[in-house]
């Protein structure tokens, strides 16, 4: 899986972090069908078992043959105790590439663009500097990241203000806009030449939206409004623009700015400007809102054959090599040899990830509102895909 950057100095990958984290736990439910009936029950399990490592909750949906399957576990608010929420709301983060990516094919579809022009015809004079060079990427290299450019969350300075300590209990609240970020990012040399292989950068997903804006005359916003969240009836999903709340229902989010100097301080986050998230992790949904889009995504009712065709088409993920990285979603062959599509996304204070059968079919998509232990989140994925229990997608 992808290697997204969170509030430590090293990284953690989102599949595969091995930090332990204090225990909290809290009642566990299930609704709709058995989980036991329905081969949910391993699943319901292993979600138990990361909330008892230290998570402080986790939500979660199915969707498969068998209908629809919710639960949630742990707690939802350290302070007052109240339990995870099964229709919660929450930070979506990177899953925010796949609604972009979605557009731009669309766009393509429609003779707007071509994935191959160079970024320099859309955004011209935007990637410049230190050897960044918009003639020289396209926009196809934007979604499958290979373009090279450096990803500005990474760099130091900013990453100190806005994600650590007391830098993000100052800044919290700032807006920021995508040319600030994007500043930040053209301040450094490229990580290689264009094309050369992937490494991911959220600094490619705000040029991305910005060529949405582009070609499309209207705000990015507007553009996954009206093509994906009002035919979809996306009611949960939205995005917050410069608002630093997140809509009912909800859980906290909760992160370690201070995993160094105090490892047991944990910190509520929920709160916090959407605009430093725009373009590349700002987008707000719900589990049952991301199962509909990536099923209709998958099953051709948002894409053209060819379009989807290009969606799927990956490149290695050298950080990963079991997982590989199309245009917004990736491809992973889990241990049990069941091939399936995923994307996740990390922002302070919450660990999501969506992943589904190729067909679109089974959905699975949960949320962890602590962002400092994604130990337990490939259980989750063998549960839900590999266990024997399990529905006829496997």
């Amino acid at each position: 899986m992808t290697t997204r950057n969170r509030p430590r100095a090293a990284a953690v990958a989102v599949a595969a972090a091995v930090l332990t984290a204090t225990a909290f736990t809290g009642p566990a439910r299930a609704s709709g069908h058995p989980a036991g009936a329905s081969g949910h029950l391993a699943t319901q399990q292993a979600i138990e078992a990361a909330v008892a490592a230290g998570i402080p909750g986790i939500t979660a949906e199915a969707r498969d043959a068998g209908g629809v399957w919710k639960t949630a576990a742990g707690v939802g608010d350290l302070r007052t105790g109240a339990p995870r929420g099964r229709n919660d709301r929450f930070r979506v983060g990177s899953i925010t590439d796949t609604f972009v990516a979605t557009v731009l094919l669309q766009m393509e579809a429609e003779n707007k663009l071509s994935l191959d022009d160079p970024v320099e015809r859309y955004l011209p004079g935007v990637v410049r500097g230190n050897g960044n060079d918009g003639r020289t990427i396209t926009v196809r290299q934007l979604l499958n990241h290979t373009s090279g450019l450096f990803d500005y969350l990474t760099e130091v300075t900013y990453y100190q203000t806005y994600v650590l300590g007391d830098g993000f209990l100052q800044h919290r609240y700032d807006t920021l806009t995508p040319e600030q970020r994007l500043e930040v990012a053209f301040s450094h040399e490229p990580l290689f030449p264009p094309g050369a292989r992937h490494s991911f950068s959220r600094t490619n997903d705000i040029l991305a939206a910005l060529i949405v804006e582009k070609v499309g005359g209207t705000s990015y916003e507007k553009q996954v409004r009206r093509r994906i969240i009002e035919p979809l009836g996306l009611r949960a999903t939205s995005n917050p623009g410069t608002s630093t709340g997140l809509p009912r229902p909800s859980s906290r989010g909760y992160t370690k700015l201070f995993f160094a100097s105090q490892p047991e301080r944990i910190d509520d986050v929920t709160e916090q400007n959407g605009s430093q998230g725009w373009g590349d992790g700002d987008i707000i949904s719900s589990a049952g809102d991301l199962n509909r889009f990536y099923k209709a995504l998958m099953g051709g009712k948002l894409l053209k054959a060819q379009q989807l065709a290009e969606l799927k088409t990956t490149v290695v993920n050298p950080d990963f090599p079991i997982s590989s990285y199309g245009l917004g979603v990736e491809r992973l062959t889990l241990g049990c040899g069941t091939t399936l599509w995923y994307h996740d996304g990390g922002m302070l204070g919450s660990l999501a990830l969506a992943a589904f059968s190729e067909d679109g079919r089974h959905q699975f998509t949960f949320d962890y509102n602590g962002d400092w232990d994604g130990s337990g989140i490939l259980s989750i994925l063998n549960a839900e895909f590999c266990d024997t229990a399990g529905t006829a997608s496997r």
